[in-house]
């Protein structure tokens, strides 16, 4: 029996939260995005779940407290753990193109802006 589960890494700001949609302050955290809660519910059920965000950490616990969806996540890091897969605003998946990704980078702008 296999009881090994996927370390699944979640990116608080701008996957979790409303980030981009005022002005960046380090002592606030933005509302909670909608239908965030049902995809940690779903997601939960793959794999283990660990927060990423260069956050505060008292700051980032209290805010999944208040948003009562703590429970869903394993630990908070800051730290790009070794992960199955990697959830973020601001990423581009490497898929073997050199080219490829040079362009993605040129072109890149978060969902958000």
């Amino acid at each position: 029996m296999n009881t090994y589960k996927k370390r699944i890494l979640i990116d608080l700001d701008g996957v979790l939260n409303e980030y981009g949609k005022g002005k960046y302050d380090e002592n606030f955290i933005p509302e909670i995005k909608i239908g965030a809660v049902e995809f940690l519910e779903k997601i939960s059920k793959l794999g283990e779940l660990y927060l990423f965000t260069t956050r505060n950490h008292i700051l980032a616990t209290k805010w999944l407290i208040s948003n009562k969806i703590d429970f869903y996540f394993k630990d908070i890091t800051n730290v790009k753990i070794p992960a199955f897969v990697h959830i973020d605003d601001r990423a581009i998946c490497f898929m073997g193109d050199y080219q490829k990704i040079l362009e993605d980078v040129i072109e890149f702008k978060a969902y958000w802006k």
